[in-house]
C-alpha cells in the first residue's frame, strides 16, 4: 500500500496500540485489523502524494531484501514485485487499497466493502477498473525464478567485469533505467534509455564508485537482484526485470535501481 518500509512499520505499531487499547468483545478480529490498517493507510497515502511532488528524480519503493535462498521471497514476488509497487503508485488511493485486499490477501468484496465502508457494487467497479490498469503497465513477460537469476548473475558478472560489449548483448535494445537518489545521492534525475546508453551509464558509475566497490546477488521484494556495496557500507539495490531475446534467451528490458540512503538505511 505505502512503498515505504517505514511508514509500514509505523501503521502496523498505530495498528497494534489501537488493537491493544480494544476493551471489548471482536466478532471478527481479522476484519477489525484489516479495516484498522487499510484506513491508515488511506490516510498516510494523501501526505505521501504531496511529500513526492517535490521529489528530486524517479521516486521508487523501498527494497525489501533477503538472502537468494529465501523461499517465501519468491512465492510473494508477483504482490510485492518492485515493477508491480511502481504500477501501483499510478492508481488512486481506493484503487490500490482495493486491488491489495483483493488480489494480495484475497478479500472477498463484501469483506473489502465492510472494511472501507462501501457498497459491494462500487468495490466491484473498483476493483476492475484497478486491476485493467495493472493488467495494462505491468510487465508482460515472466521467466521462472531460476532463469532470472541466472540472467542476473551474468549481468552482475559482465558489469563487475567492466566488459562493455558482454553488457551490450544481454541488454534488450529498448531498456530503460530509472535512479532513485532522491536529491541526496548522485543519480541520473532522467529515465536512461537504449542498450549503448543504459551500458555506458552503469560501466561509469562503477567506475566512479572506486576499488571499495562490492556487488552480490539478493532477492529484492522477492525478484532476484543486486545489492552494491562500497567500502562495506550499502549503496545501492537494483532488482533486473526481463523479455525474451531472438534465440530465446534473457535479455533486461528495465532496471530499478535505489541509491537514496534515506530508502536503504533499514538495510544496515
Amino acid at each position: 500500500m505505502l512503498g515505504s518500509v517505514a511508514d509500514a512499520e509505523d501503521l502496523v505499531q498505530d495498528t497494534w496500540l489501537r488493537w491493544s487499547q480494544v476493551t471489548g468483545p471482536v466478532a471478527s478480529p481479522g476484519g477489525y485489523l484489516a479495516r484498522t490498517v487499510t484506513n491508515l493507510a488511506l490516510n498516510r497515502l494523501d501526505s505521501a502524494a504531496v511529500r513526492r511532488e517535490s521529489y528530486v528524480g524517479p521516486w521508487l519503493p523501498e527494497p525489501l531484501v533477503t538472502e537468494p535462498d529465501a523461499t517465501d521471497g519468491v512465492e510473494r514476488a508477483e504482490t510485492v514485485s518492485l515493477a508491480l509497487l511502481v504500477v501501483l503508485e499510478s492508481l488512486s488511493p481506493l484503487e490500490r487499497a482495493v486491488f491489495v485486499l483483493k488480489e494480495a490477501f484475497g478479500f472477498s468484496y463484501q469483506e473489502i466493502a465492510e472494511a472501507l465502508d462501501r457498497t459491494e457494487t462500487a468495490c466491484r467497479q473498483v476493483g476492475s477498473r484497478a486491476r485493467a490498469h495493472v493488467r495494462a503497465r505491468r510487465p508482460r513477460f515472466d521467466a521462472p525464478p531460476e532463469l532470472r537469476r541466472r540472467a542476473t548473475d551474468e549481468f552482475l558478472a559482465a558489469c563487475v567485469g567492466g566488459d562493455l560489449n558482454r553488457v551490450l548483448a544481454l541488454l534488450a535494445p529498448d531498456v530503460t533505467t530509472w535512479s532513485d537518489g532522491g536529491g541526496v545521492i548522485t543519480a541520473a534525475v532522467r529515465p536512461v534509455t537504449g542498450a549503448d546508453n543504459v551500458a555506458r551509464f552503469l560501466l561509469g558509475l562503477l567506475r566512479k564508485l572506486g576499488d571499495g566497490v562490492g556487488a552480490r546477488p539478493v532477492l529484492v521484494n522477492g525478484q532476484p537482484g543486486l545489492l552494491i556495496t562500497v567500502d562495506g557500507a550499502v549503496d545501492s539495490v537494483s532488482v533486473l526485470d526481463f523479455t525474451e531475446g531472438p534465440d530465446g534467451s534473457l535479455l533486461v528490458s528495465e532496471i530499478r535501481a535505489v541509491r537514496n540512503p534515506h530508502k536503504l538505511a533499514h538495510l544496515a
